[in-house]
């Protein structure tokens, strides 16, 4: 199968959809295998939630700039559509 973009042919959407099909059929029967009665562990913590705090900002803009490819002295240039 050609993995690059193409114009999709009516037999190949039906052979796209047959494999769906065959994936989806073949995971829920194995889902179907699977002990209802099994739950999740259960995780107790002494904190359920994290204390609001100032973040920390550890930006090196050299290292930034560093691994850019098209930059000027302010700025990193980037395009937008290019892949």
């Amino acid at each position: 199968m050609d993995f690059l973009w193409h114009k999709v042919s009516e037999k190949e959407k039906d052979e796209i959809k047959k494999q769906a099909k065959s994936i989806m059929d073949s995971f829920s029967s194995k889902l179907s295998k699977i002990d209802k009665k099994m739950k999740e562990p259960l995780i107790e913590r002494k904190e359920c939630e994290r204390k609001e705090g100032k973040p920390k900002l550890d930006m090196n803009r050299e290292i930034m700039f560093a691994n850019a490819p098209d930059k000027n002295k302010d700025f990193i240039i980037s395009e937008k559509k290019s892949w």
